[in-house]
Formats: structure tokens, sequence, C-alpha cells
């Protein structure tokens, strides 16, 4: 069996409230922007992850209710 290996950038964001939004609408166009080139600096320090096909996902944490809810979205972007 062949493993294929995926390197996943993960953004974690936690609610406290609602009134200010999910977490998965506080990643904004410019908060990818920042990860993508974050992504691309770490890529550039690590060759060895280079090959590596690479995804994104966001994980976002509702404290709002116990126990905190927790919504996970691959390929968010």
């Amino acid at each position: 069996m062949t493993q294929s290996r995926v390197l996943v950038i993960v953004e974690v964001r936690i609610r406290h409230h609602p009134d200010f939004g999910s977490g998965f609408e506080s990643v904004t166009y410019a908060k990818q922007q920042r990860l993508r080139r974050a992504t691309s600096h770490f890529l550039m320090r690590q060759p060895a992850f280079a090959q590596w096909p690479c995804r994104f996902d966001v994980v976002c944490v509702s404290k709002r209710n116990y126990p905190s809810r927790i919504d996970w979205l691959p390929h968010a972007f």
C-alpha cells in the first residue's frame, strides 16, 4: 500500500461569543494571503516538504457552550 503525504496547514480560530461572527468568517482573504506567505517561507526553509501537495484547513472552537464545540473545514481555501 502506497502512503500519500499531504502537508496540512491548519488555522485555529476560537470564539467565545457569536456576536463577532464565526471562526470561519474571521479567516478573511487578507488572512489567507498571510497564511500562504508564511507557508511559502516555511517551504523555502524546509525543502523536503516542497514536493508534497499542500492544503489549508480551518478549525473553529466555540467556547460558548460546555463542552466546547469544534468544527473542522478541510480544504478551506
